[in-house]
């Protein structure tokens, strides 16, 4: 089934914290896509697994038939990643293409 007009438009995401420090800045705009598969490496938003609606931008670690695992760049955060929640659905998730300079924002 061809994806949909919706699922090939990019859509807009604001880092609002520091646990993707120093790849990412709270206040850093970032620009996902819905196409393409994950890799390892590669940094992706999708829903936190327990909070309908909360997005989260994490790094992947992982990739497993449709599961990943990811993590944070910054552990000492505090912040909540799959070593709490456990592997995150690949449906749904966004690839970062751009990453808007914070002086941009």
């Amino acid at each position: 089934m061809p994806p949909s007009i919706r699922q090939l438009l990019p859509r807009r995401f604001l880092a609002a914290d520091r646990s993707m420090e120093p790849t990412l800045v709270d206040g850093q705009g970032l620009i996902g896509v819905r196409w393409g598969r994950p890799a390892v490496g590669q940094i992706r938003t999708f829903q936190h697994p327990d909070r309908a609606g909360f997005w989260l931008v994490k790094r992947v670690t992982a990739v497993s038939g449709d599961s990943m695992i990811v993590e944070s760049d910054n552990p000492h955060f505090g912040t909540v990643d799959s070593n709490h929640f456990g592997p995150v659905n690949v449906a749904g998730s966004y690839r970062i293409v751009v990453r808007v300079p914070r002086r941009w924002m």
